[in-house]
């Protein structure tokens, strides 16, 4: 998880986590993480918190000696500042879509979806584009939904 994040979000958790390791031990307690990740501006239920903890603390130390190192904060962290930025790009294609689906249908036509692809990425031929439109409609309707749509922006 650490990996995937970038400079800036690491310092500002390694800055959270130091607030908090006020005796420079390297650990801090882990009935403080649903009041940092609170303080980051997560609202994070009590249960998925402990949840997650338990996924990620291989060693079995958070719940059991109430003790987290930075790593095993930024991994337990990690997760749910990935869901925000997830739902964040989700909302944000979502909003894109609604765009161009200016009749409320809940599609778009492969054609629209080709006008949106050239205007992206302005390098891709006629036969890139062909491709795109083929693997995205897979049922030929020529038209895209939102989950096609979003499948195609996210790669997932």
């Amino acid at each position: 998880m650490a990996d995937s994040m970038n400079e800036e979000t690491k310092l500002m958790l390694r800055k959270a986590f130091a607030m908090f390791d006020e005796e420079k031990t390297g650990f801090i307690e882990a009935t403080q993480l649903g009041g940092i990740l609170k303080d980051l501006g997560q609202t994070v239920d009590p249960d998925e918190l402990k949840n997650t903890i338990m996924d990620m603390d291989v060693e079995g130390k958070a719940l059991s000696e109430n003790k987290v190192t930075f790593e095993l904060f930024v991994n337990i962290v990690g997760v749910f500042l990935q869901d925000e930025d997830d739902e964040a790009m989700a909302e944000e294609l979502r909003e894109a879509f609604r765009l161009y689906d200016k009749e409320g249908n809940g599609y778009i036509t492969t054609q629209t979806l080709r006008e949106i692809m050239k205007e992206l990425d302005n390098k891709l031929t006629e036969d890139d584009l062909d491709g795109i439109i083929d693997e995205v409609d897979e049922d030929g309707s020529g038209t895209v939904d939102f989950d096609e749509f979003m499948e195609m922006m996210t790669g997932e």
